[in-house]
């Protein structure tokens, strides 16, 4: 499953409170694409079936499907604000190799 920093878990949770739903939760999927084989989505979502992985980081909720599960074991959702970098960041130690753009994993 994977694990949200604290810099993640802020900027998620703000995210959800600026939508206005507290039943958001953050979904995180590998999908089939992207230039290195597979890409990551991530997208709010209300419906979590009953297989979903599911990890509360405080108020934030994250769910994963049990396919994407394997392929997110060990990784790590960061979120940096600076001047170099802005964004959401996957690492994830089960890519053995990633695109210029890292999106997509292999």
């Amino acid at each position: 499953m994977i694990t949200l920093t604290d810099n993640a878990t802020t900027k998620v949770g703000q995210l959800i409170e600026a939508e206005g739903d507290e039943a958001l939760a953050l979904r995180v999927a590998v999908r089939p694409g992207g230039c290195s084989g597979f890409s990551y989505e991530m997208f709010f979502d209300t419906d979590i079936a009953t297989d979903d992985v599911t990890v509360e980081y405080g108020k934030v909720k994250v769910v994963v499907d049990p396919s994407s599960a394997q392929l997110l074991t060990g990784a790590t959702l960061d979120y940096k604000d600076g001047l170099d970098q802005s964004g959401f960041a996957i690492t994830n130690p089960n890519a053995e190799r990633t695109c210029g753009c890292g999106q997509s994993f292999s």
